[in-house]
């Protein structure tokens, strides 16, 4: 699960770089232009905004982190539900399939805050917006970790905790 994230985040920010670095100009630059043209001074220009920093990959980090403890924690209630005969469990779902659909939302996660903390020239109220980046994934943090703490501490039938209590409890 970790693999594929890191995964997703390098193919990412591969994909923003190379975006960057490609040069659309197809005219000749060693040409001569037909006229004179008065020489203009360079203002020195901003530096480029840095969205990847420490603060991003801290929230982001401990978001997934929150969210593959909440997943991880859930497999297992299942899976011991299953293994118990639960009715409300007629299969444990395949692990291919809960961490294609959890890379899935934890990327779509990632690629929304990288929007928001990224400037935007045509969005008013901007920089407001670029200041509060951090607040969905720290409240969605909270929540997982809620989440989670409750599957770690479900409990069987009657307060059990194991399989073979669970089994006593229903034998008359």
């Amino acid at each position: 699960m970790t693999i594929a994230r890191l995964l997703i985040l390098t193919l990412l920010l591969i994909s923003q770089l190379a975006a960057q670095s490609v040069d659309f100009d197809t005219a000749d630059k060693d040409a001569l232009p037909l006229a004179p043209m008065p020489v203009t001074t360079e203002t020195p220009q901003a530096k480029p905004e840095q969205v990847f920093d420490k603060k991003f990959f801290v929230v982001m980090g401990s978001l997934g982190a929150a969210e593959s403890l909440r997943f991880t924690s859930r497999k297992l209630v299942i899976e011991r539900e299953y293994a118990a005969g639960a009715p409300w469990v007629t299969s444990v779902p395949s692990n291919r399939h809960i961490v294609a659909k959890d890379l899935a939302l934890y990327g779509s996660e990632f690629f929304v805050a990288y929007e928001m903390k990224k400037s935007h020239s045509w969005l008013p109220g901007d920089r407001i917006i670029r200041k509060l980046w951090w607040v969905y994934p720290a409240v969605m943090t909270a929540i997982h970790l809620k989440n989670a703490l409750g599957n770690i501490h479900t409990k069987g039938p009657g307060g059990c905790t194991t399989v073979e209590c669970a089994m006593q409890m229903q034998t008359p």
